[in-house]
């Protein structure tokens, strides 16, 4: 472990010239394990360009600027962290880091967004899920992002019914975080994944992996 405090003097006496390490696009960014897609646990290489895709799409839909914070509650083992961490250094905006115990505390992640004023959450449906059955009444000038599990309808509805700007996101750890993202605004239907980020494409197949029709597009590939 380095103290800054503690071992300032001995890191004063290194060199503080640039490193000269080259780093391309298909370096990693970061290795992550997951059963993801398959069910078989494997580790999943994500490159520096698949990242800076994403961010860069995430910075436009569902939004981050430099006037946003951002409360972080995911655990670094889970890929959507990604998002918490990153996109507030690229977009200029600021991230408030919860504790542990806050994360499954209602109370504690109701008095955090009040606190430091945040417009930026995002959660699994079972987080959500767990501020709706505390009595959280949401806030107007939050953004609430939702993805890792399956949307229910009723939850949506509850949220939506909150006056927030609520977003569903969809996406396996094998293509970077999230793939697909809609902004829910009826609960009327389905709950909808959305459409492909920037630079992806969306295939729907059928049960024997074959491309469905679609009649939007007269075949059965989305593209972001």
């Amino acid at each position: 472990m380095i103290c800054l405090d503690r071992d300032s003097s001995q890191i004063s006496l290194e060199l503080d010239d640039a490193l000269q390490v080259g780093v391309t696009p298909d370096d990693l960014a970061y290795v992550i394990y997951t059963s993801g897609s398959t069910g078989k646990p494997k580790g999943v290489e994500i490159p520096h360009r698949a990242l800076v895709n994403f961010l860069g799409a995430m910075a436009q839909r569902p939004g981050l600027t430099a006037e946003d914070t951002l409360l972080a509650v995911t655990t670094l083992s889970f890929d959507i962290a990604g998002l918490e961490l990153y996109l507030p250094l690229v977009t200029g905006g600021r991230v408030v880091v919860a504790a542990t115990e806050d994360t499954t505390d209602p109370a504690a992640l109701i008095e955090l967004m009040e606190r430091f004023d945040v417009t930026v959450m995002q959660a699994t449906p079972t987080t959500w899920r767990m501020l709706v059955e505390h009595g959280w009444p949401g806030r107007p000038r939050i953004k609430a992002l939702c993805g890792g599990e399956a949307l229910p309808a009723g939850l949506a509805h509850e949220l939506v019914g909150r006056g927030l700007e609520f977003w569903n996101m969809y996406g396996p750890t094998e293509t970077t975080i999230w793939s697909t993202t809609t902004r829910i605004t009826s609960t009327a239907g389905p709950v909808s994944i959305g459409g492909p980020i920037a630079n992806t494409s969306l295939y729907v197949l059928d049960d024997r992996q074959r491309p469905g029709p679609d009649r939007r597009t007269r075949g059965a590939v989305y593209r972001g």
